[in-house]
């Protein structure tokens, strides 16, 4: 792209020219973003302005409300009969919050349906109100529902019959317990804060109880490490497995205990595996873009298998942000004026887990996407030079606060019960930071401009486009994805004409994808091949002509992998001892 293209220049973090010319703009903005917590109050003044404004001019809104609010008192007189009689009222339930049956007797019943029908009434307000943009709609919505979570009954112990019962049984005990553990983590925080970092002692420690997978550094530069993981058996296929992680996250959520390491699951199953370990950014790496996480990670382990193992292609794989950066390298190398100037592996199949490549509906990440917050997010960034990894996780609980925020602390500190510590939930605690231009680039050319769908995005210059992509892919998504919505994953259907295996697993983001053989109450949904229509198939239709299958979805990869690989296998390549730099996990994994 011209550097005088008009987009160039509104998509590109600021210079140091620009940040000069703006120190005094950036500086505010930077100080309110730390008061609110990233959160842009000019996004939110226009949301609420937006339906305030619109919602005055329409009285058939106010009229259907009204409406509402009638059929709600009528609802109230079986109930309070019922309770005069002293007959539990059973309710149906579809808030987990109030399934508990203590939730059924009086006064409780009566708590949680007057909580359900201001929460209905307020949604029914906010939603629908003709000439408010989507976007804005979405914004208050989110707003008032964190506002209405802060007054559900189930936070407060003489409201809540779960608390109140526990309470009776222990004689309190729940309460001194959960005080306990408001005070150990309170204490947690203020020595995390004094020590200038809230990453705490992990439970579960990379290379000694999660990251145990035997393997060899065989390369390292300065964005990544890139591990090599020895055979577990005698013969492999001939095509290795290339694996590009989140950089918003460790790597090792694909590694963690063995028996749910995917890596170990691969390695045991007869395939070569190379994994991506990327560098935790300091303050001095604020510079570094998505071209350069593409030329030094994509495209320099690409070129350390070619050098390693001559003339084999590749089965790339790309979890999460680490999916579309494979998009994007994998399309690169079908431009053929974008390829990197070194010899790399070919592709052979491509494997995308819970990644976007059309960024249109993004779910409720998206609210956090807009002009005036990407200016906020931008200050925040340019002070400190990345965006911090509790900033992100923050973020991310925001978008699911009533059972990651809220439920959890009604456990803790109110039942007085503290979860064991997982792997999973330790991996989660072991955060990551962004560099200032990488991420700035990364939600302004996808999330807010979705110049990858829509033929915008350029590497090196040269646009380029997912059409261009002609080999198997593999793609999964997770039923309750909040970072990466299935229906936004299945969007790369519309963006190429590659044949395209889709997989629709239970659970969320994490656990949806790691999901080990022998895990109970695990499914997918596939739809074969042969029972699929010639033409498009939107996705609620393909969720509809679907069936499922009760287990893992990794056996079934392992399949279509083995479809897709050579038919000899080959003796299991050694790791190169004198090209080893150490043993994995490697140092990047470590630093903090």
């Amino acid at each position: 792209m011209p550097k005088d293209h008009p987009m160039q220049a509104k998509m590109c973090y600021l210079t140091g020219d620009e940040a000069q010319e703006n120190s005094l703009d950036l500086a505010m903005q930077s100080y309110i973003a730390k008061m609110t917590g990233g959160i842009s109050p000019a996004g939110l003044i226009l949301a609420w302005t937006d339906w305030l404004l619109h919602f005055a001019s329409s009285p058939g809104k106010r009229l259907e409300l009204a409406e509402l609010s009638y059929n709600h008192a009528v609802e109230w007189l079986p109930l309070l009969t019922q309770a005069a009689l002293g007959v539990p009222t059973q309710q149906e339930q579809h808030d987990s919050r109030f399934s508990n049956p203590h939730w059924n007797s009086w006064p409780y019943n009566g708590y949680s349906k007057a909580f359900l029908q201001r929460q209905q009434l307020c949604q029914q307000a906010v939603t629908g109100v003709r000439g408010v943009s989507q976007h804005h709609e979405n914004v208050v919505n989110f707003t008032l529902r964190q506002i209405l979570d802060v007054f559900a009954p189930s936070n407060y112990p003489w409201l809540n019959p779960e608390v109140v019962h526990a309470s009776e049984v222990s004689q309190g005990r729940n309460l001194q317990t959960g005080w306990m553990h408001w005070l150990r983590d309170m204490g947690v925080q203020q020595n995390a804060l004094l020590a200038k970092s809230r990453t705490p002692e992990l439970a579960f420690q990379p290379g000694r109880e999660v990251a145990v997978t035997p393997g060899k550094v065989v390369f390292r530069n300065h964005l990544i490490e890139l591990i090599q993981y020895a055979p577990q058996t005698a013969n492999t296929y001939v095509e290795p497995v290339l694996i590009v992680p989140s950089w918003i996250m460790k790597y090792y959520i694909l590694d963690l205990s063995p028996h749910n390491s995917l890596v170990h699951f691969l390695v045991q199953h007869g395939h070569s595996v190379f994994m991506i370990s990327w560098k935790n950014p300091q303050q001095a790496d604020s510079h570094l873009g998505m071209q350069d996480y593409l030329d030094a990670g994509l495209f320099a382990a690409l070129a350390t298998i070619a050098r390693l193992l001559p003339k084999q292609a590749v089965h790339a794989v790309g979890y999460c942000l680490g999916g579309t950066l494979l998009s994007i390298g994998a399309a690169a190398l079908a431009e053929h004026a974008a390829r990197p100037g070194q010899t790399v592996a070919a592709i052979k199949t491509v494997s995308l887990l819970a990644a976007q490549t059309d960024f249109s509906e993004p779910g409720e990440l998206g609210l956090f996407i807009d002009d005036s917050q990407l200016a906020m997010l931008d200050a925040l960034m340019w002070e400190q030079g990345y965006l911090k990894g509790e900033q992100m996780a923050d973020s991310f609980q925001l978008l699911n606060s009533r059972d990651m925020v809220w439920s959890r602390a009604m456990r803790k500190y109110l039942l007085g019960a503290r979860s064991a510590p997982s792997d999973l939930t330790s991996w989660n605690a072991d955060t990551t930071r962004l560099p200032y231009r990488m991420h700035s680039e990364y939600l302004k050319h996808l999330f807010l401009h979705n110049d990858l769908a829509e033929g915008r995005y350029c590497v090196k210059g040269h646009p380029i486009a997912l059409n261009d992509l002609h080999m198997p892919i593999f793609v999964v998504g997770t039923e309750r994805d909040h970072v990466s919505p299935w229906h936004s994953v299945y969007k790369l259907h519309l963006l190429t004409e590659a044949p395209i295996d889709f997989v629709l697993a239970s659970g969320g983001h994490n656990a949806g994808i790691v999901s080990e053989p022998g895990q109970l109450h695990r499914s997918y949904r596939y739809l074969p091949e042969s029972q699929r229509p010639a033409n498009y198939v939107a996705a609620d239709q393909w969720l509809a002509l679907s069936s499922t299958t009760s287990g893992s979805w990794w056996p079934h990869w392992h399949t279509w992998l083995a479809k897709h690989s050579s038919p000899q296998k080959i003796k299991a390549p050694p790791i190169s001892g004198k090209a080893a730099l150490g043993d994995a996990p490697g140092h990047f994994v470590f630093e903090k």
